[in-house]
């Protein structure tokens, strides 16, 4: 039912105008909330990065984080990131992400970004208590909260949306009516857009991000191919993907001629052994996050495909600056 009613906020359907009151009231209630907060904003103790987005599903958050730790710990600032840790189950919360915990503990995105930058990841979904353990513990510079653009007792610095302009905006109307967890022209009032994949008319001043696939990794191995040697061994593949946009995915795979079978699931899907039953012998791929979750069940030729973001390093070293500034 959920995939149905998602499908129609980007194709119409012809019941859909019976939800536009809900979505209606959802915008005014949104509307009334930003306003009331803007009007109370107070500062965080350290500056603080939102990177969140205003429409359902994933858009590619996870490595643009990935990238701003990255580049502020090359310039030598301490950063912290907190998350909601959706599907996570910490024994406690506030709860520290490490790399050697399981995804059922730490949730996979938190997990990801943990093992790929080595800084220290807080989730909670109370984000404001995620904030003060994390300046408590780790005295960061800098925080990013991975995603939290409408949690509004969270004080931030900067705002930054994340966007997917091959799917854009959908019908324009808010939850359940449409994709939006807030009007459309909440995107005039952040302090960056970013569009991940290409550029894109309707949005001419966003920042452009590229993902760059990386080589495969063998899940029990580590071992790593070269995509062109990947290809030439594994001629057909079966993907899996947990994502928002999982097409994106079979499409990248795609491209190097090598024959998809496409497993599209939910984000965050919690994988279990049956999901993989029937393939034994044959070559599974995946997105990285789908992996931190498979290493128990994977089997000798089970594979995933990394990723990294390629933004502007003005862009990057503005969004730096302006950090900086605020503590002035």
């Amino acid at each position: 039912m959920a995939t149905v009613v998602q499908k129609s906020w980007y194709e119409g359907a012809p019941w859909l105008p019976l939800l536009y009151p809900l979505g209606n009231l959802v915008a005014f209630i949104a509307k009334a909330r930003w306003k009331r907060f803007h009007q109370q904003a107070k500062t965080p103790p350290v500056p603080l990065l939102v990177v969140g987005n205003i429409t359902v599903g994933g858009t590619g958050k996870t490595p643009l984080v990935v990238a701003l730790c990255k580049h502020f710990s090359y310039h030598g600032i301490k950063v912290a990131v907190i998350s909601r840790g959706y599907g996570a189950k910490p024994p406690a919360l506030p709860w520290s992400v490490s790399a050697e915990q399981s995804a059922e503990v730490a949730g996979d995105e938190p997990l990801l970004i943990a093992r790929r930058t080595g800084v220290p990841v807080v989730i909670d979904p109370n984000r404001r208590r995620a904030m003060e353990y994390a300046v408590r513990e780790f005295q960061p510079d800098i925080i990013i909260s991975d995603d939290g653009l409408q949690h509004f007792r969270l004080p931030r610095t900067l705002d930054l949306v994340m966007l997917d302009p091959s799917r854009g905006l959908g019908n324009g109307r808010c939850l359940p009516a449409g994709p939006l967890r807030e009007p459309a022209d909440r995107l005039n009032q952040v302090d960056y857009l970013v569009l991940n994949g290409k550029p894109d008319s309707r949005w001419p001043s966003a920042v452009v991000m590229a993902l760059q696939p990386g080589d495969p990794v063998n899940l029990l191995t580590g071992e790593t191919l070269p995509m062109e040697e990947f290809a030439a061994r594994h001629p057909l593949v079966h993907a899996f993907a947990g994502i928002g946009h999982p097409q994106r995915f079979f499409s990248a795979l795609a491209s190097w001629d090598i024959r998809v079978t496409g497993h599209p699931l939910p984000d965050h899907h919690q994988f279990v052994a049956d999901d993989f039953a029937g393939l034994q012998g044959q070559t599974v791929i995946m997105t990285e996050k789908d992996a931190v979750k498979c290493s128990a069940i994977a089997g000798p030729d089970f594979w995933y495909l990394p990723v990294t973001a390629r933004l502007p390093g003005v862009f990057l070293d503005d969004v730096l600056e302006r950090l900086q500034r605020s503590r002035r």
